[in-house]
């Protein structure tokens, strides 16, 4: 990860960053309505930042008080430079630091692969959200997934 720093966000102070991030990849990129892609948890999750060696924001996901990562996005330049991976490994370490056990999210079909590498399992068959397939994958951490 080359160039790229991370840090634990919030809302109230980083919401502008966090949003352009989120606007390009799903509302621009992936066409998801923008009624479907703000909600009201934002403001109580933990969010992590990726940004490139000039302060720009470039990923972010969120982790939910319930234990479920969510609104992971890389911009697509960055996208297979190991700053997904990044993002996932913090919010892991910050679920572990709070004693959450179980870790869930919904993935889009064409990226199972890449949370299997953290040890994610699929539960349950392939669904739609926003007219794209996803399924249901969940964690169990443990001092080897964290």
């Amino acid at each position: 990860m080359n160039g790229c720093t991370l840090r634990i966000a919030n809302w109230q102070n980083d919401s502008g960053a966090l949003r352009a991030i989120r606007e390009a990849v799903f509302i621009h990129e992936q066409a998801i309505p923008p009624e479907l892609e703000w909600d009201e948890i934002d403001a109580n999750c933990i969010h992590v930042l990726a940004m490139d060696s000039a302060g720009k924001p470039i990923g972010t996901a969120r982790l939910s008080s319930d234990g479920s990562i969510g609104r992971m996005a890389v911009l697509k330049d960055w996208r297979g430079k190991g700053v997904g991976s990044a993002l996932v490994q913090c919010l892991l370490g910050e679920a572990w630091s709070r004693q959450i056990k179980q870790i869930g999210l919904n993935a889009q079909t064409y990226a199972v692969g890449f949370y299997l590498k953290f040890g994610f399992q699929q539960v349950g068959e392939e669904f739609l959200d926003a007219a794209i397939p996803h399924v249901r994958m969940v964690l169990r951490l443990s001092t080897e997934n964290v």
